[in-house]
């Protein structure tokens, strides 16, 4: 058998789909942000790019280490993962957000008093995985290492660690980010 070298399905462009762009518009941080973007553009590229928010940062691009971790309709996701046309009129909650002007979110208050970051370039997916966790363990979702699928969520050492595996610290500053996120669950847990 011989093979036949075509020039349509190599990198020459002939045969290939230009890039398509689409209007959308995204509520991010209580915003409304019309944009246009080529189809294939992940969220993570549009904050970062279009809308120029460079507190959400780009890690390993593949999902594995949650720098990139956002907030969608309170749901933590991974932004390089996510194509921003999927989330056509949601809303985006990113590290810019989570502050109420001058006063910060409770859990960048404990990231600091606790000092729950080294070099600061994980801290932003980190608080924004931690803040769409606490909503999760307060819906009562189980995790991998919940004993008692019947009692209410105890965010042990253990469940923080296991909830929070998806977010990595090359500083390795675990400890202080576990304690960071107990001080706030232990304060929602007294109202």
């Amino acid at each position: 058998m011989k093979f036949e070298h075509r020039t349509d399905d190599v990198g020459d462009g002939v045969g290939r789909l230009p890039p398509e762009p689409m209007q959308l518009q995204l509520q991010v941080n209580g915003q409304a942000h019309r944009l246009e973007v080529d189809t294939r553009t992940t969220l993570l590229d549009a904050l970062r790019e279009n809308l120029r928010m460079t507190g959400t940062k780009k890690g390993c691009d593949h999902g594995q280490c949650g720098a990139c971790t956002v907030l969608i309709e309170g749901r933590r996701i991974n932004a390089c993962l996510t194509l921003a046309v999927m989330h056509e009129g949601q809303s985006v909650t990113t590290i810019e957000g989570m502050a109420q002007g001058e006063t910060l979110h409770p859990l960048q208050k404990a990231f600091l008093e606790r000092d729950g970051f080294q070099c600061g370039y994980c801290t932003p997916g980190q608080i924004c995985s931690a803040a769409g966790m606490l909503a999760e363990a307060k819906a009562g979702m189980p995790s991998h290492v919940t004993r008692d699928l019947d009692a209410s969520v105890t965010l042990t050492d253990a469940e923080i660690r296991e909830r929070m595996s998806g977010n990595l610290c090359r500083c390795s500053a675990y400890p202080n980010i576990v304690a960071a996120i107990k001080d706030v669950a232990g304060a929602e847990a007294r109202r």
